[in-house]
């Protein structure tokens, strides 16, 4: 006799709340601890930044990036009406979330970073520069820069697509792993490789991974609570109690 074992059920709004809780801690964490100025120090001096202009990190992780998160983009896009791979294994409207929050949490970056006056650590006095390190909080207040560096835009390029998670789990539990594991890693990569031309500070990164995970579980929110899957949604909330 065979026994067959069920994937196990994607975790409930519970523990997702629980994980958006404590990475933001951590992301408080990180930036009470200081440690923003120490890990540029890594990579530059009063000479400016080694790595600033260096031919992999601006044409494969920056430019060759960039382009490949908007080639992403557009083909989750067009598979919403033909869909490819495992969008074949979700519905309608979890392709058109999929294709929808990447957007949304680029555009959210985009609008975060328009408002600030935090200038790039490539501009500071101590990296060559001529700007003040102030904080990112210190809302009102020039550093004497050109600001809008905070948070990190060029992360988003992977971290946007971290919202793939909640699209797949029900249907593609392991596709969604994965896929949210893909773009952690790749906006890490980028938010490391921006650091070390000196772009960004690593708390500009850290911000952005918390804010394209807390817009796309908006998103999910919003998309579980209406149309026909919100019955079927509380009867699953109810089972997990």
């Amino acid at each position: 006799m065979t026994t067959t074992t069920r994937p196990a059920a994607p975790p409930g709004d519970r523990a997702v709340a629980a994980w958006t809780a404590a990475a933001l801690l951590a992301v408080v964490a990180w930036d009470a601890s200081g440690l923003d100025l120490a890990a540029a120090r890594g990579f530059g001096d009063a000479h400016g930044f080694a790595l600033r202009d260096h031919w992999f990190f601006v044409q494969v992780l920056h430019e060759g990036a960039r382009r490949l998160a908007w080639a992403l983009a557009v083909a989750l896009c067009i598979g919403v009406w033909w869909p490819w791979g495992v969008l074949r294994r979700i519905d309608a409207r979890r392709r058109m979330q999929l294709a929808a929050t990447p957007l949304l949490a680029l555009a959210v970056v985009a609008l975060a970073k328009a408002s600030s006056a935090t200038s790039c650590p490539w501009d500071l006095a101590e990296f060559g520069g001529l700007a003040r390190h102030v904080s990112h909080w210190s809302w009102g207040q020039v550093d004497g820069g050109g600001g809008r560096c905070f948070p990190a835009g060029h992360a988003s390029a992977a971290f946007a697509f971290a919202g793939g998670w909640f699209a797949l789990r029900q249907a593609a539990p392991q596709a969604a792993r994965r896929w949210l594991a893909a773009a952690l890693a790749g906006g890490l990569v980028l938010g490391l490789a921006q650091q070390a031309r000196g772009a960004h500070f690593m708390s500009h990164t850290l911000w952005t991974g918390w804010l394209c995970w807390a817009t796309a579980w908006a998103c999910d929110a919003a998309l579980r609570r209406t149309g026909p899957h919100r019955a079927a949604v509380e009867a699953a909330d109810h089972a997990r109690l």
